[in-house]
């Protein structure tokens, strides 16, 4: 398969995902308050500014001349929001009536760097691993 095409492909599921995640964040931000860590600011409202940042992301990823940029703040987006899974992981907190356990934030925790990768490939700043070696 043509890389080109894989990266078309990991677009559209990467737009799917955060515009999903985004309307979760606008829709039901109170959700996300206990699993905020306590030297965020405004932790409302940074959850408003997340769900914003998601869908703008996401959206851009379309503009060919945003994508780059794109791919490169959903990356560090996916950076930023890591400290939140991980109190979310450790404090046991019940979100939405619901304790999941280590069958969720395992794999959750584990996934965060394959979000990052994807959002640079699907953006255009890497292709790693489809890039074959310059000196083979």
């Amino acid at each position: 398969m043509n890389i080109e095409r894989v990266r078309k492909i990991l677009r559209w599921l990467l737009t799917a995902c955060f515009t999903g995640v985004s309307y979760i964040h606008l829709r039901y931000t109170d959700l996300f308050l206990p699993i905020m860590p306590d030297w965020v600011p405004y932790p409302h409202d940074t959850i408003i500014l997340t769900g914003l940042c998601e869908l703008a992301g996401a959206l851009a990823l379309f503009i060919p001349r945003l994508r780059y940029l794109a791919g490169s703040m959903l990356a560090l987006y996916a950076a930023c929001v890591f400290p939140a899974n991980i109190k979310h992981a450790f404090s046991h907190a019940v979100v939405g009536g619901m304790h999941l356990g280590w069958w969720y934030h395992a794999p959750r925790l584990a996934f965060q760097p394959v979000i990052i990768w994807w959002s640079l490939f699907a953006g255009g700043v890497i292709t790693w691993p489809f890039r074959k070696n310059r000196a083979s």
